[in-house]
């Protein structure tokens, strides 16, 4: 079995499950679904499990479920705390509030890095749909295979667009740096191009960034350091207590003075030194941050659920 095989080696290789957004703009669709406000990861969107627990299910693919830790903010317990009691309580990453993407993975990569400071890393949003797990963890497997090789490098996984999408982040890939994979440079980021320019970038062959990364634990974290030398500072002084009965204290009075910070466009986009991209070919793939987008996924499958005319 796929997965019998890749939990049987590489026994350091981790994840981090991003689930700590409060997904404001799909909140008409999670009204719909709940009857009450509720962040989308914690929802069942597409299918009977919520997307946070079909994110955690693919991620097992490829990672053992002891290596699985998850970033979540503790005003959504109610919602979090039966959906992920699979992840060890030691691996749940409980932020006071939310400040945005490049905390809360600094947060999570240093509470892993105190568990195995020698570890590699999938770092893995909980909104996505994705129609073939296997083959997306495959793809996984691959990146973790080139950065074990590269471990300089940080690779995303860039997904082979269907159509031409103005509200995603797109690649360029540049000139090929591990054959196994494989993985290309990143030449540039493009955030949410017009239409025009994105049936541009279709027609070059770029990518759409899924912000699936993979990398060493201790490389993403010295990329933080470069990119926010004021957040990893603040993260720093308060490191060792991090896991500890002490860390809630101290992050708590950590967040009030923290910024919120993205990881994308303050950290991957102004620092892509290192930066390759791996393509994703042979799935349906979608971010599910706007209502439209969950629709086109469901009108592909077929799918018309009870809450849609609602």
């Amino acid at each position: 079995m796929f997965a019998m095989k890749i939990s049987e080696k590489n026994q350091n290789r981790s994840a981090i499950i991003l689930a700590g957004g409060d997904g404001t703009r799909l909140s008409e669709v999670t009204r719909r679904i709940t009857g009450v406000t509720t962040p989308k990861q914690f929802c069942q969107v597409i299918g009977s499990n919520s997307l946070v627990e079909q994110t955690r299910l693919r991620v097992s693919l490829a990672v053992g479920g002891d290596r699985i830790f998850a970033v979540v903010n503790r005003a959504h317990e109610r919602h979090y705390r039966d959906l992920l009691n699979e992840i060890l309580p030691e691996n749940l990453v409980i932020q006071p509030e939310n400040r945005g993407t490049a905390p809360a993975i600094l947060f999570a990569l240093l509470r892993l890095s105190n568990a195995d400071p020698h570890a590699y890393v999938a770092v893995v949003p909980s909104d996505h749909f994705v129609s073939d797990d296997r083959e997306f963890m495959r793809h996984v497997e691959l990146a973790f295979d080139a950065v074990e090789s590269q471990p300089e490098m940080i690779a995303l996984l860039g997904i082979t667009p269907r159509a031409v999408e103005p509200g995603y982040g797109w690649i360029e890939p540049g000139e090929l740096v591990v054959r196994r994979g494989p993985l290309f440079r990143v030449r540039r980021f493009w955030e949410k191009p017009c239409r025009e320019v994105a049936g541009e970038l279709l027609d070059a062959g770029w990518m759409w960034n899924s912000f699936v990364m993979v990398a060493r634990v201790t490389t993403l974290i010295g990329l933080i350091m470069t990119a926010l030398p004021e957040l990893s500072a603040s993260f720093a002084s308060i490191h060792h207590r991090l896991g500890t009965t002490a860390e809630p204290g101290c992050v708590e009075r950590l967040y009030q003075r923290t910024p919120s910070a993205s990881f994308s466009d303050e950290v991957l986009a102004r620092h892509p030194t290192n930066l390759g991209v791996l393509p994703v070919h042979g799935i349906d793939w979608s971010d599910l941050g706007e209502p439209q987008r969950v629709m086109a996924v469901l009108s592909r499958l077929g799918i018309h659920p009870e809450w849609e005319a609602a």
